[in-house]
């Protein structure tokens, strides 16, 4: 029997189908296949996500930013002007992408508006400094990318 190339086409055509459509059924039957994108509690990591972008909206509303500076004693940190020092709570948290044991957080307590990151608390290379940060009811969040 001869097949002609319409007939060909058309067996091969089903075959993919085919083909495609099992892999389809075992994605959407086999239990150890389930990976779910969407975490427990959806909603309200969004609502924190959105948090974090006004806190964000809020820092870079400001006249005055944070400034950062490496020192011989570590790494020196000055809030702006006009912000009572006493009343700014919040945490600082440095992250080193190289190396997650070496990643910590300082709670914010300040009795002037600088804060002294010390040397012995962080090696050379890449950190990112991120400061949540709240001052009379109002959130900020400051972050960097620093080498140090």
């Amino acid at each position: 029997m001869k097949i002609s190339w319409g007939t060909g086409l058309v067996i091969g055509m089903v075959l993919f189908i085919g083909f495609i459509m099992y892999f389809v059924y075992r994605m959407t039957t086999d239990n150890n296949l389930q990976h779910d994108l969407v975490t427990e509690g959806y909603y309200q990591k969004e609502m924190e996500l959105q948090g974090d972008i006004y806190a964000q909206q809020n820092m870079a509303a400001m006249e005055k930013q944070i400034i950062g500076s490496k020192t011989e004693e570590g790494y020196f940190l000055r809030f702006p002007e006009g912000f009572e020092a006493e009343k700014i709570k919040g945490k600082v948290f440095l992250y080193r992408p190289s190396n997650k044991q070496l990643d910590f957080e300082i709670l914010l307590e300040l009795t002037n508006p600088n804060l002294l990151i010390p040397d012995s608390r962080l090696l050379d290379g890449r950190w990112n400094i991120t400061i949540d940060w709240e001052y009379e009811g109002k959130k900020y969040r400051f972050k960097k990318q620093i080498t140090y």
